[in-house]
């Protein structure tokens, strides 16, 4: 038996308690009755594993975590709102007031949002690292440090970290490990098998991958997972709608189909762009060009749909003329849906203040065809010829 095709279309799905519908129901109620004050009361003093209200156990939901779970690799799995929430949850369940964290340099905006102004707020500091192995992390290590933070790669110029390392290192030195795995997937990378304590991910990428659903996921041991239920997610109330929950279900039916297309596709697309003259810088880890290429055939089995590429030209009207030529691109946020999208960094550059080159484009392929795909590329280029 295929464990992987079980646990996306089996797992945790229990037909004969739903009607013997194909499709697990959307168990849409906010609460849920019980007949006897001794039911409730043990629904009560265990709402993690029975519905009593819908801000913590939902049926619907419960299906989907077994099978983040099982994907992930770890014992346990909790959908969340959103990847923020999944993010912001699995710190706040390490640090408390006065302590340090030691995170990548330059990761998802708003991870870096909540180490720079909320968290700081409680009297929480962060040093950021170049963190490509453990010396950097533990270089800036300090005795109130709490928690190693990671993001491999970036999803902007995609550096990595070396995961096992940094892992092992933490461990030695009693501090917990938090790492953003929406690049990879669990198919491309399994962090807790690498020692990692707590996994997140923005579903809403190749999770969701129809781009229709904003969801995230913790994964972890089952001590860590139960301890953000009743902490963070009860208190703060970042809960994933039951039909969010359904809309995930019915996108691992074919996960691991869209990846396996994303990636032959990705690969033919960039060794088009990496041979074009109008392209004068790729970002992609499984592209040979990229100085941690080895690493990253190492660690992540697949290689992904998500690079950027700095075009041969620095002016902004140029740039422009590129983006708003492409017909099979769309110009959007997010990534890691069907649809294959652009990402210019010239729109967010006085945000950002010039901390990314001005001529990069974060690519997304989604499941076009590859021969479309690198034509509409390649007739967007002659743009800046």
């Amino acid at each position: 038996m295929d464990d992987l095709s079980f646990l996306l279309n089996q797992l945790g799905e229990d037909r004969s308690s739903y009607f013997g519908a194909v499709s697990p129901p959307i168990i849409a109620s906010a609460n849920f009755r019980y007949t006897t004050v001794a039911e409730m009361a043990k629904a009560v003093s265990d709402e993690e594993n029975i519905p009593l209200y819908t801000r913590g156990n939902n049926p619907t939901t419960d299906i989907l975590n077994k099978k983040l779970a099982a994907l992930e690799g770890t014992e346990a799995a909790m959908a969340v709102a959103s990847g923020s929430a999944a993010v912001s949850m699995a710190v706040m369940s390490v640090v408390k007031a006065g302590d340090h964290v030691v995170c990548i340099q330059n990761p998802y905006s708003w991870t870096m949002r909540l180490f720079n102004e909320y968290l700081l707020r409680f009297g929480v500091t962060v040093t950021y690292v170049s963190g490509e192995n453990a010396a950097s992390y533990l270089a800036a290590t300090q005795e109130n440090t709490t928690l190693y933070y990671l993001e491999t790669p970036n999803s902007l110029t995609f550096e990595l970290q070396d995961v096992a390392e940094i892992a092992k290192a933490a461990k030695t030195k009693g501090i917990k490990t938090v790492i953003d795995n929406s690049y990879a997937s669990p198919l491309g990378m399994q962090p807790a098998k690498m020692g990692i304590d707590l996994v997140v991910h923005a579903a809403t990428k190749y999770l969701a991958g129809h781009s229709d659903c904003v969801a995230g996921a913790i994964m972890g041991s089952k001590a860590a997972i139960s301890k953000i239920f009743y902490g963070e997610l009860m208190t703060l109330g970042a809960v994933i709608s039951p039909f969010n929950s359904w809309l995930l279900l019915r996108s691992l039916r074919t996960l691991e189909i869209r990846i396996e297309r994303v990636s032959q596709t990705t690969q033919k697309v960039v060794d088009f762009l990496a041979n074009h003259p109008g392209i004068a810088k790729i970002h992609y880890p499984h592209h040979p060009s990229h100085p941690q290429f080895k690493m990253a055939k190492r660690d992540i089995k697949i290689p992904m749909g998500l690079f950027s590429i700095e075009l041969a030209t620095e002016d902004p009207e140029k740039i422009t003329r590129f983006c708003e030529s492409l017909r099979h691109f769309l110009m959007a946020v997010s990534w890691g849906g069907y649809e294959s999208l652009i990402w210019p960094a010239l729109a967010y550059y006085d945000i950002r203040k010039g901390s990314l080159p001005v001529n990069l484009i974060r690519v997304s392929i989604g499941l076009e065809s590859a021969d479309d795909l690198i034509a509409d590329l390649d007739q967007g280029l002659k743009h800046i010829s």
